[in-house]
C-alpha cells in the first residue's frame, strides 16, 4: 500500500469492513453524549436533500433524540429537519420520502432562490459577474446560513453529513456544507453509509441513487462520479486500503491534495502545511 494511502486511511479513520449495528451505535452515542455534555443544547439542525448522506445522519440524529427524550422521560430535545430548495427540486418526492423515513420532530422549509438571486444581483452590480460554478457555492453556503439562523433560534447544533469518500475528495462546499459542528459518519466510505441504511431498514431508492450535489444550472443533477472523474467504487476501494488502477489513484489522490486546505481550521502563521 502506498504510504500516502495509508497516511490518508489513518486521517480518515476508515475500516476495511464494518459491522452497521455498532457503526449505527457508535454514532448514535455519539450525538447523545454530546447532546449531555452540553446543557444549552435543545436539538440539532440537519438539512434534507433527498439523497444517501443526508438521509442517513437524519435518521441517526432522529434515533438520538429519541433516545433521550426516553432516557429523560420529557420531549426535551428535537430534530430539525430543514429543506433547502432553490426554487423547485427536481427530486423532492425523493426528500419527502426521506422525511417519512426519517420522522424528525420538526420540518422546515426556506426556498433559497431570493436570497441567492439576490447576492448574484448585488454582486454583478458591483461588477462581479459570478460563474454557474461560483453560483452553485453560493447556494451551498446561503443553506447553511439558513440552518445556522434556525439553531440560533431553536438553541440547536448544526449537523453535517461529511464522510471519508466526500472528505478524501474535498467534495463539498468550503464554509457551505462543510461548515457544521457535528459530523456522526466521519470514518464511512460510501458503500459503508450504504450498509447502515440497509441496516436501518430505509427505502432502497434513497440509497441507491447516483449521488449528485446538484448545485450547477448549466449542468443539472450532474453527478458526483463525473465531476470527480472517478467513481465511488474506487474511492471506497482506496480508503478499505484495496488496490486500485493507477489512473483512479492519481485521480483520488490528486483531489486530496489540492483540497487540503478544506480539511483545514483557518491557517495561522503557526501553520506549517501549507508552506
Amino acid at each position: 500500500m502506498g504510504t500516502l494511502q495509508q497516511q490518508i486511511i489513518e486521517e480518515l479513520k476508515v475500516l476495511p469492513k464494518i459491522n452497521p449495528e455498532e457503526e449505527v451505535r457508535k454514532s448514535v452515542n455519539f450525538l447523545k453524549e454530546y447532546a449531555i455534555k452540553h446543557s444549552f443544547l435543545k436539538g440539532f439542525v440537519i438539512a434534507i436533500s433527498g439523497g444517501q448522506d443526508s438521509t442517513l445522519v437524519g435518521k441517526l440524529v432522529q434515533i438520538a433524540v429519541n433516545e433521550l427524550n426516553d432516557e429523560l422521560g420529557e420531549q426535551k430535545f428535537s430534530t430539525f429537519a430543514i429543506r433547502l430548495p432553490y426554487g423547485v427540486q427536481a427530486d423532492e418526492q425523493d426528500c419527502q420520502d426521506a422525511l417519512s423515513f426519517i420522522q424528525p420532530t420538526k420540518v422546515y422549509e426556506i426556498n433559497i432562490k431570493p436570497a441567492v438571486d439576490a447576492s448574484v444581483k448585488s454582486l454583478l452590480e458591483a461588477g462581479i459577474e459570478l460563474s454557474d460554478f461560483a453560483k452553485g457555492n453560493e447556494k451551498a453556503r446561503e443553506r447553511m446560513k439558513v440552518q445556522y439562523s434556525i439553531a440560533a433560534m431553536k438553541g440547536a447544533v448544526v449537523v453535517g453529513t461529511d464522510h471519508a469518500a466526500e472528505a478524501i475528495t474535498g467534495f463539498y462546499t468550503k464554509f457551505g456544507d462543510g461548515g457544521v459542528d457535528l459530523t456522526p459518519i466521519f470514518r464511512l466510505n460510501k458503500r459503508q453509509g450504504k450498509q447502515l441504511l440497509a441496516h436501518l431498514n430505509c427505502p432502497e431508492h434513497l440509497y441507491l441513487k447516483a449521488p449528485t450535489a446538484d448545485l450547477e444550472e448549466e449542468r443539472p443533477a450532474l453527478p458526483d462520479e463525473t465531476a470527480l472523474g472517478v467513481t465511488y467504487e474506487m474511492i471506497d476501494d482506496y480508503l478499505e486500503g484495496k488496490e486500485v488502477p493507477e489512473e483512479a489513484r492519481k485521480v483520488i489522490e490528486g483531489h486530496y491534495l489540492r483540497s487540503q486546505h478544506k480539511r483545514h481550521l483557518p491557517i495561522t502563521i503557526f501553520d506549517q502545511f501549507w508552506r
